[in-house]
């Protein structure tokens, strides 16, 4: 990283991955939640309400009133789709386009960060450790020294995705 100290590399670019998976599934999780304002709450509400009140009124003198109130019910139940439809429409535009220019970040970083740290060790980690991967890791990082394997930007940026996404993943749920 420059002038920073070569150990900072590894975990400032998990740190920094890891914001970027946050984001990414921060969207798509406010990308699938439903409307949640007052209006709409308050009609689901009333909906509640006189379907209570129709199904209360079981008797044979009250049918007509409790079809009223079903029909009532059915009327706001059509608002309630609509404003939701419309609220989502809104939504999805706006979080379609975060998401592109996310991704285009995401890219742009991803490039930045393999440009930086090209044949440039992000991490050194003891042979015994990552025994039958040893290779795969230091790829394009330089040689080996003696117990230790070099980590290159490549794999670290592959690794570091994952788990973040993972741990991320995990938040949300």
């Amino acid at each position: 990283m420059g002038e920073a100290p070569e150990f900072l590399a590894a975990p400032v670019i998990f740190i920094f991955i890891t914001i970027l998976q946050f984001l990414s599934v921060y969207l798509e999780y406010t990308k699938k939640r439903g409307s949640m304002n007052d209006f709409d709450n308050q009609l689901r509400e009333e909906i509640k309400q006189l379907i209570k009140e129709a199904n209360s009124l079981s008797q044979p003198s009250t049918f007509a009133q409790a079809a009223k109130l079903r029909r009532v019910a059915a009327a706001k139940e059509k608002e309630l789709a609509r404003n939701q439809e419309l609220y989502n429409k809104n939504k999805q535009v706006s979080i379609d386009s975060y998401m592109k220019v996310l991704k285009i970040l995401k890219g742009f970083t991803y490039l930045m960060l393999i440009c930086w740290f090209w044949r440039v060790p992000v991490a050194t980690i003891s042979k015994q450790l990552v025994q039958p991967f040893g290779k795969v890791l230091s790829w394009r990082a330089g040689d080996n020294l003696s117990d230790n394997v070099m980590v290159g930007i490549i794999p670290w940026l592959i690794l570091t995705s994952r788990v973040s996404r993972y741990i991320v993943q995990r938040i949300f749920k």
